[in-house]
């Protein structure tokens, strides 16, 4: 598959998190050709009845893939549709979306399957198919180079596709359900997933105001809009602290205690601290 450029510059540049996923799969199944895939496939692979014996399947298994043309088909997905939105996400989204869809797969699996194993990042790569066409619904995917399609009718099909063979029973070794998976977890992902970071967010953001309450500066009456007063006199030092504190708590409030650095974080330790002493 290819795709033509829709308000985004696709440039064939590789980005981080794609090229290791690249590296990582085609380097895991060469070792499965040299070693010997029976033995990768069940010690790596997801087997819904070893799912406690043997939990890291949940994860490995989107490493493995069972013949050559399994790997190229989802490489290629990889290679074409990761690069728009790693760039767009950023390295540690993209890589969380495409560890979520692959763990969707599982779940759905160890569901409606919990007889067959599955192996393959094709719940993933469904996943970033979905992400793909979320973004740029208009963009024309070229099947086999020659046909063009609108992504959001591409994976529409897909979606309608998986879900039957799914349920039908069709497909013989295709885990379906797998795919399934991939795409749902997406779809919950891309049109929850905003609204309940917010929410976790605030819930955080509040816990941390509440942690490192700090007793507000008296506001004057000139602040009030009445006649000026003097504020009781402090410091400058004491000053511009609070002054710093009100800048962290602003920067906690927009982007979350994680964007915090170290010298911000001690200076809450030390207000904290006094405010405990007083």
């Amino acid at each position: 598959m290819a795709y033509a450029t829709q308000r985004f510059d696709f440039g064939y540049q590789l980005t981080p998190w794609v090229k290791r996923l690249l590296i990582a799969n085609t380097v895991v199944f060469l070792v499965t050709r040299v070693v010997g895939g029976s033995l990768f496939f069940e010690w790596f692979g997801f087997w819904p009845a070893n799912a406690l014996t043997r939990p890291w399947g949940a994860v490995t298994y989107m490493f493995l893939h069972g013949d050559l043309w399994h790997l190229l088909f989802n490489m290629l997905v990889l290679f074409f549709f990761g690069p728009p939105l790693e760039n767009r996400w950023g390295s540690s989204e993209f890589l969380k979306y495409y560890l979520l869809c692959g763990l969707g797969g599982v779940a759905l699996s160890f569901i409606f399957a919990p007889q067959t194993g599955i192996i393959g990042s094709s719940a993933a790569i469904y996943g970033l198919m979905l992400a793909f066409a979320w973004h740029w619904p208009e963009a024309p995917i070229y099947i086999w180079g020659i046909f063009p399609v609108k992504a959001k009718w591409l994976v529409g099909f897909l979606f309608v596709l998986t879900f039957i063979s799914a349920f039908n029973g069709t497909g013989g070794v295709v885990a379906h359900f797998a795919h399934l998976g991939g795409l749902m977890t997406g779809i919950g992902y891309l049109k929850f997933g905003d609204r309940l970071g917010a929410r976790l967010g605030e819930i955080r953001n509040s816990r941390m105001s509440e942690r490192f309450a700090i007793v507000p500066r008296k506001i004057s009456r000139e602040e009030e809009g009445g006649k000026p007063s003097h504020r009781k006199k402090r410091g400058r030092g004491e000053e511009d602290l609070l002054d710093e504190v009100d800048r962290i708590l602003d920067k906690i409030s927009a982007r979350g205690i994680g964007a915090l650095t170290d010298d911000e974080r001690r200076v809450l330790d030390e207000v904290s601290r006094k405010r405990r002493s007083n």
